[in-house]
């Protein structure tokens, strides 16, 4: 077997990042500028071996056999490791004030990188056993993170509430993988479409229509997808700020491509039970998430329900497969970058408004959303920003890269022929509009103590988490204005 090692410098360079950290680490411990520099220079690294191996040729190759590669970084891989690397220069940026608050740095960069290189993988990956094991590698390291922040009991109780539903999902996955092996003798993604096209010659159709079920519904976990959601807001909750903000960006975006992958190269041919399976699933996700995020008292409890609400609209164009079918292929690109393009912008956004919580919070928890009163008035930077993350997540002006996204969405949709889809994404984005309100008029509203003519002491800011929440909100700005980039980007993806 030919391996090609050029393929494979995207994840030679994430783990390589992940190594060099832990050593770092034994050879000066305690300090945590060392740890960090070298992991966001890695971080940086991999997304430039990304970026290069990507435009070195449509594709290449590697661990091939007769049935098919293993291992293919084209195009949608290469912008995949991209936003990966991406995602984690940005929760390496804000990770300072967690750090200075006593977690370790070295286990901390370690397992940051190391998740990386799962979701590098996860781009690459043409078959079920190695997008199995990708998404495991970008997961496993999670379960530490979440219970990084010692003797904090609602870190550890996030800890386990994540590992045991993520163990449930895995198992779900991986038996709908082996019935789908049992039904085909297939695992590579080529195969196993080539095999499911041919129904008659299937020993049994049912036996099929449940792997396709619960490889889906388990890898509906990664997205908070309804009803694998549950765990979120604790998790998100108990979690370190920084790993929060990961958590919902990097692990939904490794979802997103996990479903992606598996729905449109290898169950292509059963799009009519994979399509309505996941415009249920999105319908679903984003009314329950948005419902329950307006009874919300806590901030990162507000996201986390959020956050499941937008999964629901980032599924809610592959629910639309079922009736795009009988056309072109490029119908179903068309909803393949509508999807990724909501993945990116939301991406951006919910990086930013945590980014924002982190400035104003430092080490601790999200806490209230009463405890933000007076924040427009004694960092109206933070607070400036975090509306713009709100305005977008809700696709309100002047976040207009939300805006964007959703009219994104539903166009994708209304061109997919499921025009009832779209009007429940338009129903639960009017619905959405409460809380983020909500939470933004409270960000300008005087606390008790400035009502009286008091002061509160302005949040002590360090500089990196300054400059990641400048970037990561310049970003939001830039894509808002100039929308073509996120959606090229998404057009690339798709392989249009």
């Amino acid at each position: 077997m030919k391996i090609d090692q050029f393929a494979l410098l995207p994840a030679y360079a994430a783990a390589l990042t992940a190594i060099v950290a832990l050593v770092v680490d034994l050879v000066a411990p305690g300090r945590r500028g060392p740890v960090l520099a070298v992991s966001a220079l890695g971080s940086a690294a991999t997304a430039v071996a990304a970026w290069v191996v990507g435009a070195a040729g449509p594709s290449r190759q590697t661990f091939c056999s007769p049935a098919g590669c293993s291992y293919v970084f084209d195009r949608t891989a290469a912008v995949v490791a991209v936003v990966f690397a991406l995602l984690t220069l940005g929760a390496l940026a804000f990770s300072t004030p967690a750090l200075r608050g006593g977690i370790p740095s070295g286990e901390y960069c370690f397992l940051l990188a190391a998740s990386l290189t799962g979701g590098v993988v996860l781009g690459a990956a043409r078959d079920l056993i190695t997008l199995v094991v990708a998404v495991e590698t970008l997961t496993l390291p999670l379960y530490a993170l979440v219970g990084l922040r010692r003797r904090v009991i609602a870190s550890a109780e996030a800890a386990v509430i994540f590992f045991v539903v993520s163990v449930v999902s895995t198992a779900v996955t991986l038996l709908g993988a082996a019935l789908l092996y049992a039904s085909t003798g297939a695992v590579h993604f080529r195969a196993l479409a080539e095999a499911l096209a041919a129904r008659d010659r299937l020993v049994s159709l049912p036996l099929v229509t449940v792997g396709v079920v619960l490889v889906l519904v388990g890898l509906g976990f990664k997205v908070a997808a309804v009803p694998l959601h549950a765990w979120a807001p604790p998790t998100y909750d108990g979690a370190p700020l920084p790993v929060t903000a990961y958590l919902s960006t990097a692990s939904k975006l490794g979802g997103v491509v996990a479903i992606l992958l598996v729905t449109v190269q290898a169950l292509r041919p059963w799009l009519d039970v994979t399509g309505p399976l996941l415009a249920v699933l999105a319908a679903a996700t984003m009314t329950v998430g948005n419902l329950v995020a307006l009874r919300q008292r806590r901030m990162v409890r507000l996201l986390a329900w959020s956050s499941v609400a937008q999964a629901g609209y980032i599924l809610a164009p592959l629910g639309a497969f079922a009736f795009a079918s009988g056309r072109s292929d490029a119908a179903l690109r068309v909803l393949v970058a509508a999807s990724v393009a909501y993945a990116i912008f939301f991406a951006v956004l919910e990086l930013a408004a945590f980014g924002a919580v982190i400035a104003l919070r430092g080490d601790r928890d999200g806490g209230e959303i009463a405890d933000y009163r007076s924040v427009g008035r004694r960092a109206p930077w933070i607070a400036g920003a975090l509306t713009l993350a709100l305005a977008g997540l809700a696709g309100l002006p002047p976040g207009l890269a939300g805006l964007f996204a959703k009219v994104t969405v539903v166009r994708a949709l209304l061109a997919g022929g499921a025009a009832w889809l779209a009007v429940v994404v338009a129903l639960n984005a009017v619905i959405g509009l409460a809380y983020y309100v909500r939470v933004a008029t409270t960000l300008f509203v005087l606390a008790p103590a400035d009502a009286n003519g008091g002061t509160q002491s302005r949040p002590r800011l360090p500089w990196s988490v300054a400059v990641g929440l400048a970037v990561v909100t310049l970003v939001g700005l830039v894509v808002g204005f100039a929308p073509q980039v996120v959606l090229g980007a998404a057009d690339l993806a798709a392989g249009r």
